[in-house]
C-alpha cells in the first residue's frame, strides 16, 4: 500500500487518467506535479534556499529550453511556407506528376513526410494545404485512406526515432540528455551517436509495420464519394515565382545550417532571416507568422518546458529509489518482464500525454535507475527508452503523428479520426516496436 502512494506512482497514474478524461495535457501534467510534490513532502514556495514544488519546477524548465525555442521557430518557418504558397503548388504538381499510380503517390507522400521531420522540419504543417487536393485521385485510385494514414504516421514518426537531424536531432538530444542526467550516480554517459547506433532496429520494425498495412491490411480497393473541396482548383498557375525560389533558398540554408552547427533554433531563425530579408514575407505580415507559428508549435513547446519540471518535482521527492527498489523485487531479476513492463508503462504514459518528445523527461526518472539495476546496458536502455517514448506518438488521439494525416485525410469528411487514422497506426506500428524493443533489450 506504501508503494502506491509513491509520489512518482501517484503523479504518473493520475497524469494518465487526467489525459485520458481528455483533461488538457498542460493542465494535467501541473495538476499532477504538484499532487506529487505536496505528497512527497515538498513545500509550494521557497523560503530561502529550501527546495519546493516551484522552484524545482522552474529549474527543470531550462533543460528543455532549446527544444521549445526550436519549436517555436520552425512552426514560424512552417507557417512562413504556407504563406508563400509554395506547399499548395507541389501537391497540384505532384498530382500531375503521378500519372494514377497508387504507388507513386504513396512513395511521394512518404518522402514528404520523412523530410518534413529530418530535411525540412516543419513537422505536420504541410498537411492540410498539401493533402486535400490529392483526395480526388485517390478516390480516383480507390485507395484506402488508412493505409495513406498509415504512411504519413511512418514518415512522421521513424524518421526521428533512427536519423539524428531535424526533429530526430531534437528527440536523440533528449533522449541523451536524460539518460546522462539521471545516470550520473552510476556513470553512464551516452551521445547521439551511440542512439542512432541502435535506434535503427525499432525503424526496422516500423517498416515492417507499414509493409503489412501497405501490402496486407489496406490493399484491397475502398470506395469513396468524391466531394468537391472549397478552394481547391485544377487551372491555378503553378509556374514558381519570386517568394517561392526565396522559400527554396531558405530550405537549403536551413539544412546547411542544421549540419553545420547541429543546432535547430539556429538553422530555423536563418531560413526565416532569409525570407524575411528578402521579402518572402512581407515586412507588414511578419507579425502573422509568428503568431501562425506559436499557434502550430507554441503549445508543444509549453509542454516540453512543463515535462522538464515534473521530472524534476518527481527528483527531488526522492521517492524514485524507492520504487526503483520494489520494482525490482516484483520484477524477480527477470530481463524479460522487466523490459515487457517497462513498454507497457511507456505506451500508457505516452498515449495519454500523446508526446513522445514531452514524455521522455517524465519516463526517464523511473526508467534510467530501473534498467541499471536491472542490468540492462545503457544500449539497451536507449532502445527501451526510445520505444516506450514514441508508443504513444501511433495511436494517441491526442497525438500530432495521428492528427496531422486525419487533417489532410478528413478534408471531405469521410476519414474517422479513431477509427481510419488511431486504430491502424496504433496497430501496425506499437504492436512492431513493443516487440523490437523487448527482444532487442536481451540482446544489446
Amino acid at each position: 500500500m506504501e508503494n502506491l502512494l509513491n509520489p512518482v506512482i501517484v503523479a504518473v497514474l493520475l497524469l494518465c487518467v487526467l489525459c485520458l478524461l481528455k483533461v488538457n495535457v498542460l493542465l494535467s501534467m501541473l495538476v499532477s506535479l504538484f499532487v506529487a510534490g505536496l505528497i512527497g513532502g515538498l513545500p509550494l514556495v521557497s523560503s530561502g534556499d529550501e527546495v519546493s514544488i516551484m522552484s524545482s519546477v522552474i529549474a527543470g524548465f531550462s533543460g528543455n529550453a532549446e527544444t521549445a525555442l526550436a519549436y517555436v521557430l520552425l512552426g514560424t518557418f512552417a507557417s512562413a511556407m504556407a504563406y508563400t504558397g509554395i506547399t499548395e503548388i507541389l501537391s497540384k504538381k505532384i498530382a500531375r506528376a503521378v500519372g494514377g499510380n497508387k504507388w507513386i503517390l504513396i512513395g511521394i507522400l512518404l518522402v514528404i513526410a520523412c523530410a518534413s521531420q529530418n530535411i525540412i522540419p516543419i513537422h505536420i504543417a504541410y498537411i492540410p494545404i498539401l493533402v486535400p487536393p490529392l483526395l480526388a485521385m485517390m478516390n480516383k485510385m480507390k485507395l484506402d485512406r488508412r493505409g495513406v494514414a498509415c504512411t504519413i504516421a511512418f514518415g512522421h514518426k521513424a524518421p526521428y526515432i533512427a536519423v539524428p537531424m531535424g526533429f530526430g536531432l531534437i528527440f536523440m538530444g533528449i533522449i541523451r540528455d536524460n539518460i546522462n542526467d539521471n545516470a550520473k550516480d552510476f556513470g553512464w554517459k551516452v551521445s547521439v551517436g551511440d542512439i542512432t547506433a541502435v535506434n535503427w532496429i525499432l525503424a526496422v520494425a516500423m517498416l515492417i509495420g507499414l509493409a503489412i498495412a501497405l501490402f496486407v491490411t489496406y490493399r484491397k480497393p475502398r470506395e469513396y464519394k468524391d466531394v468537391q473541396l472549397e478552394g481547391v482548383t485544377e487551372t491555378e498557375d503553378l509556374t514558381l515565382k519570386y517568394q517561392h525560389w526565396v522559400t527554396l533558398a531558405a530550405i537549403v540554408v536551413v539544412v546547411a545550417l542544421q549540419i553545420k552547427f547541429g543546432s535547430l533554433p539556429v538553422a530555423a531563425l536563418g531560413g526565416l532571416l532569409v525570407m524575411f530579408i528578402f521579402q518572402a514575407v512581407k515586412p507588414k505580415d511578419i507579425d502573422e507568422q509568428f503568431q501562425g507559428g506559436i499557434k502550430l508549435m507554441g503549445f508543444i513547446a509549453f509542454v516540453m518546458l512543463v515535462a522538464g519540471g515534473f521530472a524534476t518535482v518527481l527528483k527531488n521527492t526522492g521517492a524514485v529509489n524507492d520504487l526503483v527498489t520494489s520494482a525490482i523485487s516484483l520484477m524477480g531479476g527477470n530481463k524479460w518482464i522487466a523490459a515487457t513492463i517497462i513498454t507497457l508503462i511507456g505506451l500508457l504514459v505516452t498515449m495519454g500525454i500523446g508526446t513522445s518528445f514531452g514524455t521522455v523527461p517524465v519516463l526517464a526518472v523511473l526508467y534510467v535507475p530501473l534498467c541499471h539495476q536491472m542490468g540492462f546496458s545503457p544500449a539497451a536502455t536507449i532502445v527501451l527508452m526510445s520505444a516506450a517514448a514514441a508508443l504513444g506518438d501511433a495511436g494517441s488521439p491526442a497525438s500530432d503523428t495521428t492528427l496531422g494525416p486525419t487533417s489532410g485525410l478528413n478534408a471531405d469528411g469521410q476519414h474517422d479520426h479513431i477509427w481510419d487514422t488511431c486504430v491502424p497506426t496504433f496497430l501496425h506500428f506499437n504492436i512492431p516496436l513493443m516487440i523490437a524493443a523487448i527482444v532487442a533489450a536481451q540482446f544489446l
